[in-house]
């Protein structure tokens, strides 16, 4: 395994590193405490071929591959969580499952937009009463008699379903006694209604919102791959979408870091910098090594994907371990900070409040956990299989 970067992936990074610093660095702050979508910054990611990176060329992405794609997000979220999820969510949740399984009619339809970053995509799996045990759905598709679906039911916690670019949101729905499907729905079909912005902890400047489903109706042609394959489908989703989750818990965590790094130099007491106390060492240099362990769990994940071997349980560590990385090298920083760090001018308090949601979200610790069990051979009990 060559552990040093490509040419090609240098470049990405950098591509990526200098758009951040000087297009969202400069506005991030503002857009967070207005908790306003970062419109502008997602359409000069689009002009940057940055919203469709790991997708064939020939449906207007850049046919790059799973680690460049880490890379893109990791270095958004080295400056802002909330633009990294915006572009992770739409590639690995919304736009992948209609390239994984979509028809060639859906592919037409929906891919172009998509990859190009003209339109935003969702992905609708979670629900007021089935989170971690997704598979719970209570969303319901009857078909008709002219091969058309209904669809009833209410989602949660989606992000990018209402903004003015979105375009569509893929949704696991009950279309059996025993069967979970897949079906596209797009913006503006009548009986579906995405609700109003959650109020969040943190990540205010990315759309995060519930999704209402009334007896909308959506053509034969809105389901995804066969009926009855949602299951397997969303799960191989999650798995795929975790590697991207790692790669955004890495980029807070060294965003944290620089930010610490910065400030400990230039804060004096007792007529020094406090990077010159042995107790702001240790923190930075536990930083230091905490993420270089996360960056090769993430990398490696995204290594073996890119090569077709089996990765869920790499995926899982990774993301189970950059999420607490994230957690505690934002809690060290900010500790560092002391009390300039609790106040909302310092950028450190926004990247604190992100932190959380990376053990919560695409899969708990619980969860990631789980799934690195059984990958062990263990049950859920952790007894032997």
């Amino acid at each position: 395994m060559d552990l040093d970067l490509s040419d090609e992936h240098v470049a990405i990074r950098e591509t990526v590193r200098d758009f951040a610093e000087r297009e969202i660095a400069p506005v991030i702050g503002e857009l967070d405490r207005e908790k306003r979508f970062p419109l502008d910054i997602v359409r000069g990611l689009a002009e940057l071929g940055l919203m469709g990176v790991p997708f064939p060329t020939e449906w207007g992405g850049a046919g790059a591959d799973t680690l460049a794609y880490a890379l893109v997000v990791e270095e958004l979220a080295r400056i802002d969580s909330s633009v990294a999820i915006t572009v992770a969510a739409h590639t690995s949740l919304g736009t992948a499952p209609i390239q994984l399984w979509g028809t060639d009619v859906q592919k037409e339809r929906w891919l172009p937009d998509l990859c190009s970053g003209r339109l935003l995509a969702a992905f609708g799996l979670t629900e007021p009463e089935a989170g971690s045990d997704a598979g719970a759905t209570r969303t319901r598709a009857v078909e008709q008699p002219d091969g058309a679906w209904v669809v009833d039911g209410e989602k949660m916690f989606i992000t990018n379903a209402g903004t003015p670019i979105s375009g569509c949101v893929t949704i696991t729905a009950r279309t059996g006694e025993d069967e979970i499907s897949n079906l596209i729905v797009a913006n503006g079909t009548e009986g579906y209604t995405p609700g109003e912005p959650l109020r969040k902890l943190g990540w205010h400047a990315s759309d995060t919102r519930p999704l209402h489903f009334a007896a909308c109706r959506v053509g034969a042609d809105a389901l995804l791959g066969p009926r009855g394959a949602g299951y397997r489908q969303f799960l191989q989703i999650l798995d795929g979408g975790r590697i991207s989750v790692a790669a955004l818990g890495l980029g807070l965590a060294q965003g944290a870091y620089e930010q610490a790094l910065r400030y400990a130099g230039e804060r004096r007491q007792f007529g020094r910098p406090i990077s010159r106390f042995q107790a702001t060492r240790f923190k930075l240099a536990d930083m230091a090594v905490e993420i270089a362990a996360g960056r090769h769990l993430t990398y490696h994940a995204a290594w073996l994907k890119d090569r077709g071997r089996p990765y869920a349980q790499e995926a899982a560590m990774a993301k189970l371990y950059t999420g607490e990385l994230a957690r505690r090298v934002a809690n060290e920083a900010l500790q560092i900070h002391g009390g300039y760090g609790y106040i909302e001018e310092f950028p450190i308090a926004r990247f604190y409040r992100d932190a959380k949601v990376l053990e919560i979200g695409e899969g708990t610790n619980e969860i990631q956990r789980l799934v690195i069990a059984r990958g062990l051979g263990l049950d859920a009990t952790g007894g032997d299989r």
